[in-house]
């Protein structure tokens, strides 16, 4: 029997419509689709795509359950080990992770293992989500601070195994970089609502408008709690440190995506938004997050949406399909260009850009090629907003409050492998000890922490 080599196409939205709204971009599987697909998998004895899961989902199980028509068996299989499927079915770069592991690569496109498990989260949800019996509780109770990935994936894995979880958000709705920091056309806030409270049928609290580190110290939580797990993410921007870069007009993709998320522009033209970009916008860097400044901006109005990037296309770190949808929907890309200096009028605002060209040098100590200047190609570009978009640091508000918390050169909390501190009672996980990196890892970061800390609570029952 013939193989096919490639998978079906995901519907999706046309760039000319899309960029009028902030609605989902992919409409996602149906399923006699996803049916089809899931015919395609080898089934291999070894389950190479397994070692690409950070979550370590029965990948092949839950496919060979489509691939039947048992969907309901499917959504079983997956939520065994994800809490979040729906969210990681969008957002994680499954390319490089199970899918870049899927034998079908030898014969041509890997399976779709990303596409097939959004398609299961998206039946369950529609159908209605059944959490699992609780277990007999335990009499431990775990104090989980940031109700991003990392916190609430470790929550739920802990409330599963029986104990009593309390998670510290510090701002009015759950989710972190899920909500505030991912636009609405990539992932919708509804979905992360939807698996918020699945999270919270487990047996999970959440409690909001608490900011550990200041409302309450992490001193106190372990006097109350019998483990502390810290999932606070990524959230101090990186900078380019270049003159200008304090004009109003620039912000960082941190304050502007939280911004627009936060003042509901993605309803935008629903009513007026506040969040305004003016008429050219650029946004430096060229990540994930980069492409979601981009795209936003044009949703925003903006006539002209630039990237600029200081090295080629091959060393672009977005995924390959958040390159692709903006340039489908008309962002313009200046690769081996790097900005110089900001210029703003004499009233302190933006007006333009001065950069300059390069070309790639030996490769640095992260394997990619080095950008080295031009000298004499200096450029100046008329612009109104920029958005700088090359990276955040870990949040540093709890390990600067914490003196006896081993903390790494990057301001991240040092862990091992499993997430456990210097300090015995406190767990770490996701951006906040890695810096910042895919929602799947950090979603991976938090199991593997509930499971040392469900291992640390029955040593010390």
């Amino acid at each position: 029997m013939s193989i096919r080599r490639t998978k079906p196409e995901m519907p999706e939205q046309s760039p000319r419509e899309r960029i009028k709204n902030f609605q989902e971009v992919p409409f996602g599987y149906g399923k006699e689709i996803a049916t089809l697909e899931a015919n395609r998998c080898l089934q291999c004895k070894n389950k190479p795509c397994m070692k690409g899961c950070p979550v370590e989902i029965d990948i092949p199980g839950f496919v060979a359950c489509i691939a039947k028509g048992d969907f309901d068996k499917a959504a079983e299989i997956i939520r065994a080990k994800n809490n979040l499927p729906a969210i990681s079915g969008r957002v994680c770069p499954y390319e490089k992770q199970c899918e870049g592991e899927c034998t079908l690569k030898k014969l041509g496109e890997p399976l779709g293992i990303g596409r097939l498990e959004r398609f299961i989260a998206d039946y369950e949800r529609e159908k209605g989500i059944k959490p699992p019996k609780r277990p007999d509780p335990t009499g431990k109770h775990i104090a989980v601070v940031g109700a991003g990935p990392a916190g609430l994936t470790c929550a739920g894995d802990l409330a599963r195994m029986g104990h009593a979880v309390t998670v510290f958000e510090a701002l009015h709705d759950p989710g972190g970089v899920l909500m505030y920091g991912i636009p609405e056309f990539r992932l919708p806030k509804t979905i992360v609502k939807s698996e918020v409270e699945y999270v919270k049928s487990l047996g999970v609290e959440v409690i909001y408008d608490v900011v550990v580190g200041k409302t309450i110290t992490v001193q106190e939580l372990m006097d109350k709690y019998d483990a502390v797990f810290i999932g606070t993410g990524a959230g101090l921007p990186k900078w380019l440190n270049i003159p200008g870069e304090n004009l109003d007009g620039v912000y960082s993709a941190n304050e502007f995506l939280t911004r627009v998320n936060m003042m509901k522009a993605y309803r935008f033209p629903e009513f007026d938004t506040p969040v305004k970009v003016g008429k050219i916008v650029v946004t430096f860097g060229a990540g994930n997050v980069a492409m979601d400044c981009a795209r936003t901006a044009l949703r925003l109005k903006a006539e002209k949406s630039y990237i600029f990037y200081r090295r080629s296309e091959a060393e672009m770190p977005a995924r390959e399909e958040e390159i692709e949808h903006a340039r489908q929907e008309g962002v313009i890309f200046k690769l081996l260009t790097a900005p110089i200096r900001f210029i703003g009028d004499e009233k302190g605002i933006l007006k333009e850009v001065e950069y300059l060209k390069m070309e790639l040098g030996e490769p640095d100590e992260s394997g990619r090629r080095r950008p080295v200047p031009l000298p004499g190609s200096e450029e100046k570009l008329a612009i109104d907003t920029a958005l700088v978009a090359i990276g955040q640091s870990p949040n540093p508000l709890i390990p600067q409050s914490m003196k006896d918390l081993k903390i790494g050169k990057h301001g991240n909390i040092t862990t091992d492998d499993d997430g456990r501190t210097s300090i015995p009672k406190i767990f770490a996980g996701g951006d906040i000890a890695t810096g910042a990196a895919t929602v799947i890892l950090a979603m991976g970061a938090g199991k593997r922490a509930a499971r040392t800390i469900d291992a640390y609570l029955k040593k010390n029952i």
